[in-house]
């Protein structure tokens, strides 16, 4: 019987970790009938973790790449010098069709930059964008971009929105996404000329757009889709991470304080355990990159083996529901607002 589950290859030598925490959540996804795990890196470190796991008749493969992408490498030298490494293996195996997607904890420019020029773009596409979702009060937040693409033009903001609107949908089950984009001030007209610009045509998309909103309201919840450039978005989510660890370990504190304290601990115990869960990013594993032919999930560096196992299941259901498709079809109804802009653009350059 054919194995029809998505192909997802994983960069078993990224993050912080290596194969000690990737393989495992892997194996953990591949276990759990989530996808066939193609495991990418040195072979024989690869080996000595499976071998103290119970691995058979599971859906996992494992293709040898010989270099890895330091991360004080610069993307295009490591492109360049090291043509064997566990990111560009395992981009080249979802350029000639034998993964579906891929994931990778390691060099995340060295990702963006394989990922693009190897496996390319899905057609209309002029920038694939990273997207996250960010906890919010009634769940989670699409925000788009966070970190790819930090001088934009406003035709780049309007894709960002169409694809993290896709996104939505598909993986969040948002029916008609709401789409707001980042500014100073809720009215129309706030914001710089980017963002006066990039309103305009939002407003004129066939997105679900409802206009501005402040950073003070990114964590409400009235919103599915978030939109921003790549330098305004890596702010947002950092100072979000920096605040989340920074409220939770004043919160650890104050309900250790004393004995009411610990019996308010106790008594809360369920609802602590359910906000832990929404503000965990391991439950999501990794930040979408958007745009691609293929799946790509850029995981954070420090990703333990349950961010990486919820990295394979995003990556495979992103292929199961084929969200590729669906984006392509969402660039193409709004490419006559796209495409006369990206080509004044690129013929001022």
């Amino acid at each position: 019987m054919p194995n029809n589950k998505p192909r997802i290859a994983v960069d078993a030598m990224g993050g912080d970790f290596g194969p000690r925490m990737v393989v495992p959540g892997a194996l953990h996804a591949a276990k759990a009938g989530q996808a066939e795990v193609i495991l990418v890196g040195d072979q024989d470190a690869i080996a000595a973790e499976l071998s103290r796991r119970d691995v058979k008749g599971l859906p996992v493969s494992v293709v040898h790449a010989s270099q890895v992408v330091e991360m004080d490498e610069k993307p295009s030298e490591a492109m360049r010098r090291k043509k064997d490494s566990s990111i560009q293996v395992a981009c080249n195996l979802v350029r000639d069709g034998a993964a579906d997607g891929l994931i990778s904890a390691g060099h995340s420019g060295a990702t963006l930059a394989c990922a693009m020029f190897t496996i390319g773009r899905v057609p209309g596409v002029e920038r694939p964008a990273i997207a996250t979702f960010l906890p919010s009060e009634r769940s989670h937040t699409v925000i788009a971009d966070v970190g790819a693409n930090v001088d934009c033009k406003p035709f780049h903001l309007l894709q960002f929105g169409v694809m993290a609107s896709v996104l939505a949908k598909t993986m969040l089950g948002r029916e008609n996404p709401v789409v707001a984009l980042l500014s100073n001030g809720e009215e129309k007209g706030k914001g710089n000329q980017l963002a006066k610009e990039t309103f305009d045509l939002l407003r004129a998309s066939s997105l679900n757009f409802v206009g501005n909103i402040e950073g003070r309201d990114l964590f409400a919840g009235n919103v599915d889709v978030v939109v921003c450039d790549g330098f305004v978005g890596n702010v947002v989510i950092k100072e979000a991470e920096g605040l989340a660890s920074s409220m939770g370990r004043v919160l650890k504190g104050e309900l250790r304080r004393g004995f009411f304290g610990q019996i308010g601990t106790m008594l809360a115990l369920n609802a602590l355990k359910r906000f832990a869960r929404l503000m965990d990013y391991t439950e999501y594993g990794g930040a979408p990159l958007m745009g691609l032919r293929g799946s790509c999930l850029i995981c954070h560096g420090a990703s333990n083996a349950k961010a990486m196992a919820s990295a394979v299941r995003m990556a495979a259901r992103f292929v199961a529901m084929e969200a590729n498709s669906h984006l392509s079809e969402a660039v193409a109804a709004n490419i006559d607002l796209t495409g006369p802009r990206r080509q004044a653009a690129n013929e001022q350059r």
